[in-house]
């Protein structure tokens, strides 16, 4: 899997190379900015002497094409610092880069050449152009160089590219239908959030029924964990940084903070872009014995990171970012416990929502230790520990090194959305380092002060992330119970108006979320507007239903159930509204 990973790497990189080798002979005088991979594609960012719009990427994916036919091998070369700077005196993005690297120690950068075309690259690259895959040229967007808005804004051009010609089709087929699901649009057209110029970038504000819809994912989240001894805790939302300091994150993140000072007495707070430090002091503001353990601490609450502007998207990536987020302190005895019980509640939350997932393993990189803290042994510990666990848990897992957090080893469930995306959601994570920092302690059986371990653990992850995945998995179509509105009563007539609040007051008063479309339109018109809200339900009374005292059934899909009485229907309602109790 990893060598195969790595060749598709080496191949969209040098696709990346062969588009700015194209743009560079179709618009001369471009400047280069980065060309790396990304998930699923390349993107390449260029300060190009004239606009160009999305209308002129077939002309240079024609000529991708035709410098790929001409089979170039991609030739690396190093060159000194002072011969790099001498070759890229006509690319400043380039100069800044070159000269990054010589502050950090770099003696030699290395260059790939593609037929006349030479870049600053480090790889790595396939042998020649023939052996580059179908690629496909997606969009264009504007991008700050480096993300930083005091920067000059440059033209990204996305592109994809795959071993074979079927891949690519699947790739492109998926895009397509992402693009019918987009969240963005779906909560416009649903009425679930919206985002203001005066509030500001990536700052989600959700509507009542945004607003419902995230109140019920957080109570079924929060009372799977409460059934299993967690309790809820609170804490504020501006902190010492001195916090941070301790627990590392300001070393790691401080540049993701945001800063609050007192006018007062000019201390330096911040903005808590994590949860886990204000947990541990709960924990530590007394001692406790082994038989307290394990303690198990939940709290809903929004943190705060200064994401760059530019990488700002819709409900995927914001500012505030609310987590369901628990913190459990065990003893080491305890871990494989905890971790079971944490993983029957991932899959009865998951398989609730019907969404399929699969364990990922995310350990350190070896070959990176400056990456994390604490001790190598305390680290391959843990991993060991989760090894088992996945092992023991019948987990269908595989590992993947340097996707570990700072501080350690996690378990990332990686979910399945209905086009076939993969996402990571839910997160449980050892920890043994931060309680090593804060000095927190437990009495065990002997009388004798340890360390306890912590596990930090979120269901959805982020609430904001986790609509934007399930709001495109269920394409908005929410099952009855997460509806916002799960019925709409539609009377044929005005005449049936008196007759449709009747029912609506017998499925409010059962707690049913329902609303009536008492407009004088027409009924299909109602019916209509109903679909287009994914509203499960919608009830049609006419002179029949009125004088019978039944309600017509329709679906969202389009079908026609059997007609029934109001008090059937409530009882129908009360079933599904509670499937996922």
């Amino acid at each position: 899997m990893n060598s195969d990973h790595n060749k598709l790497t080496a191949l969209r990189h040098s696709a990346a190379h062969l588009l700015a080798a194209a743009v560079n002979e179709l618009y001369p005088g471009t400047q280069f900015g980065i060309g790396p991979v990304i998930e699923n594609g390349f993107y390449y960012d260029f300060d190009l002497p004239k606009p160009i719009a999305e209308e002129d990427l077939p002309r240079i994916e024609k000529l991708m094409q035709e410098l790929r036919s001409k089979n170039y091998d991609l030739r690396r070369s190093e060159e000194t610092v002072k011969q790099a700077l001498e070759q890229t005196k006509d690319q400043p993005y380039k100069q800044e880069l070159i000269n990054d690297l010589e502050k950090a120690g770099e003696p030699k950068v290395s260059f790939y050449t593609l037929g006349e075309f030479k870049d600053l690259c480090a790889g790595p690259h396939i042998k020649n152009t023939k052996e580059i895959g179908p690629f496909k040229l997606l969009s264009i967007a504007g991008a700050y160089w480096r993300g930083s808005e005091k920067n000059k804004m440059l033209t990204r051009i996305y592109g994809t590219a795959f071993e074979t010609k079927e891949k690519l089709d699947k790739y492109l087929n998926q895009l397509d239908e992402a693009k019918k699901r987009d969240h963005r649009k779906i909560g416009k057209e649903l009425n679930l959030f919206v985002f203001s110029d005066l509030v500001g970038k990536g700052l989600p504000l959700f509507t009542p029924k945004g607003t419902l819809l995230r109140e019920k994912l957080n109570s079924f989240s929060q009372e799977l964990r409460i059934k299993r001894g967690f309790e809820r805790v609170w804490i504020p939302h501006i902190t010492n940084k001195k916090l941070y300091e301790i627990s590392g994150h300001w070393a790691k993140f401080g540049k993701e903070l945001f800063l609050v000072t007192s006018q007062e007495t000019d201390e330096e707070l911040v903005m808590k872009p994590m949860n886990c430090p204000h947990h541990q002091q709960i924990y530590a503001s007394k001692m406790h014995s082994y038989r307290d353990l394990p303690i198990k601490y939940i709290e809903t609450t929004t943190i705060y990171r200064d994401e760059k502007a530019g990488e700002l998207l819709g409900l995927s990536r914001v500012r505030s970012v609310t987590q369901d987020d628990s913190h459990v302190f065990c003893t080491p005895s305890q871990i494989e416990t905890v971790y079971r019980e944490l993983i029957e509640i991932i899959k009865k939350f998951y398989d609730v929502l019907g969404m399929s997932y699969k364990a990922r393993l995310s350990f350190r990189a070896p070959n990176q230790p400056e990456k994390y803290l604490g001790d190598v042994e305390l680290w391959n510990k843990a991993q060991d520990i989760l090894l088992t666990i996945a092992k023991e848990n019948n987990l269908d897992y595989y590992i993947a090194e340097g996707e570990a957090a700072f501080y350690g080893p996690k378990i990332d469930f990686m979910v399945m959305d209905a086009i076939g995306r993969e996402w990571q959601l839910a997160t449980p994570q050892l920890d043994f380092v931060q309680p090593q920092r804060f000095g927190l302690k437990y009495i065990n059986e002997k009388g004798e002060e340890q360390t306890p371990v912590m596990i930090h653990f979120a269901l959805m992850g982020s609430i904001e992330r986790f609509l934007s995945v399930y709001i495109e998995h269920t394409a908005g179509n929410f099952p009855t119970w997460l509806a916002p509105t799960q019925v709409q009563i539609i009377p044929i007539a005005d005449r049936h108006n008196e007759y449709g609040q009747k029912v609506l007051e017998q499925l409010n008063s059962a707690s049913i979320r329902a609303e009536i479309d008492t407009r004088s339109e027409k009924m299909q018109a109602k019916i209509r507007e109903a679909q287009l809200q994914k509203i499960p339900y919608m009830l049609i009374v006419g002179d029949k239903e009125t004088h019978a005292g039944t309600v017509s059934i329709r679906t969202r899909s389009g079908e026609n159930l059997e007609s029934m009485k109001t008090k059937e229907f409530v009882e129908k309602m009360k079933s599904e509204s509670h499937v996922a109790h």
